[in-house]
C-alpha cells in the first residue's frame, strides 16, 4: 500500500480518533499526541490494513487500547480538564450562557459515567457510531450496548433535571 491510498483509506475517520482520544484522555494535547500515534501505528502496519473486515473500528479500538494505556502509566497524572470546544453564534448573552452551563454540565455528568457508558454515549451519540460498531470496538454484545447507552442517558438526563430544578419545590 502506497502513500496515497493509505491517506484515502485512514484519513476519513482522523477527526473520529481525535475526538474518541480527547473524550478518554480530555486533553487537547494529549488527544493530538494519540491521533498521531494511532497512525504512526497504522503507518508501519499499512500491509495488514487491508486484511481487516473495518479498518475504522480496527483504529477506533486501537486508538481506545492506547489511550487507556496512557491513562495507566504515571505520566497521565498531570492530564487537565478543559471544556471550551462549544461554541453558539446568533444567541443573546443570556441563552449562550445557559446553553455553555447546561453543556459543561452534561460533560460533567458523562465524565461521572462509568468508563463504559461513557464510551459508548460518546461514540452513539456524538460520533454517530451504529451499535454494531460499538460492539466489535468494545467487544460486547449489541444488546449489552444498548443498555448501557439507555442507562447512561437516563442518568445524564436525570442528573440534569435535577441540577435545573434545584431550589424549585414541587407541589
Amino acid at each position: 500500500m502506497n502513500q496515497a491510498e493509505f491517506l484515502s483509506v485512514v484519513m476519513p475517520f482522523k477527526d473520529k480518533v481525535f475526538r474518541m482520544a480527547k473524550r478518554l484522555l480530555v486533553s487537547i494535547e494529549e488527544a493530538e499526541d494519540a491521533t498521531q500515534e494511532l497512525y504512526l501505528k497504522l503507518w508501519k502496519n499499512r500491509k495488514k490494513i487491508n486484511s481487516y473486515k473495518s479498518i475504522e473500528a480496527f483504529a477506533m479500538t486501537m486508538t481506545k487500547n492506547y489511550c487507556f494505556d496512557r491513562l495507566k502509566s504515571k505520566q497521565a497524572s498531570n492530564l487537565s480538564l478543559v471544556h471550551n470546544n462549544y461554541r453558539e453564534k446568533g444567541l443573546s448573552l443570556d441563552s449562550k450562557t445557559e446553553i455553555s452551563d447546561s453543556v459543561s454540565i452534561v460533560h460533567e455528568l458523562i465524565t461521572k459515567l462509568p468508563e463504559q457508558q461513557q464510551l459508548i454515549i460518546q461514540m452513539r451519540d456524538i460520533e454517530q457510531y451504529e451499535y454494531e460498531e460499538i460492539s466489535e470496538i468494545l467487544e460486547i454484545k449489541p444488546t449489552a450496548v444498548r443498555v448501557a447507552l439507555s442507562r447512561a442517558r437516563k442518568t445524564v438526563r436525570e442528573q440534569l433535571i435535577k441540577q435545573h430544578n434545584y431550589g424549585i419545590k414541587e407541589n
